[in-house]
């Protein structure tokens, strides 16, 4: 049974999580402030975790930051939760590492619908490994079990979400994908207006990326449209 480890402090909306998860069968551990949190995080190692960010002490950017730290959990996804809705919190939350954002209130359908998809992303084979699409094409080359990219002799490790950004951009190399479209397929659900949540994990991975490519800018941006991988 997939195990998702929810961290809030407000008692009531830890208590209708839960609810709500368990009855999609998942096992539902709480914790409701951010040092129990962490704690929780290290010894069960759930699949997920759902952090809020407001909390006594030890705030969920805190906490999220410790998690991508630490060993074992470092890239267990979390979908951070939190009454703020300015466009800087969420940048910072994806700067830390956060796979996903969701604002309060919400919508229980609409909470399950995006656990499910970073469920189905970190949990699948990654796309790559598909017989269809390439794993090499020039100098570079994939490697899915690794999260990883290699650049003539260089690797670089990417997170889950980098990876999958870089793989649909490689196996669309030359043509534009728009922003939108990287939305749904690495997030899974459709959009609203989470632009600058694409501007963040492509300034994440292009600096990744120049790493290794020896001064070659290989993702270019076009400017209203989208994003396209020059190889």
């Amino acid at each position: 049974m997939t195990k998702i480890l929810v961290i809030d402090d407000d008692t009531a909306i830890n208590e209708l999580i839960k609810i709500n998860l368990e009855l999609q069968g998942y096992q539902v551990t709480q914790a409701f402030n951010g040092v129990e949190g962490f704690a929780k995080a290290k010894q069960e190692e759930p699949a997920l975790i759902i952090l809020d960010v407001m909390m006594p002490e030890v705030d969920g950017f805190t906490v999220a930051q410790r998690i991508r730290q630490a060993d074992g959990i470092s890239e267990t996804p979390i979908l951070m939760l939190t009454a703020l809705s300015q466009l800087n919190d969420k940048v910072n939350g994806f700067n830390i590492g956060v796979d996903d954002y969701l604002t309060k209130p919400f919508e229980i359908d609409e909470l399950i619908v995006r656990v499910r998809a970073l469920l189905k992303r970190t949990s699948q084979i990654p796309k790559s490994s598909a017989v269809r699409e390439l794993l090499t094409y020039k100098e570079i080359t994939l490697i899915p079990e690794s999260y990883s990219v290699q650049i003539n002799d260089k690797i670089q490790k990417l997170t889950p979400i980098e990876y999958d950004i870089f793989n649909i951009l490689f196996q669309n190399h030359g043509n534009m994908v728009s922003g939108a479209k990287l939305l749904k397929d690495v997030w899974g659900y459709d959009p609203d207006d989470n632009v600058e949540t694409i501007r963040v994990h492509i300034r994440h991975l292009r600096s990744k990326i120049e790493k290794i490519s020896d001064g070659k800018q290989y993702i270019e941006t076009i400017y209203g449209g989208g994003y396209k991988l020059n190889v």
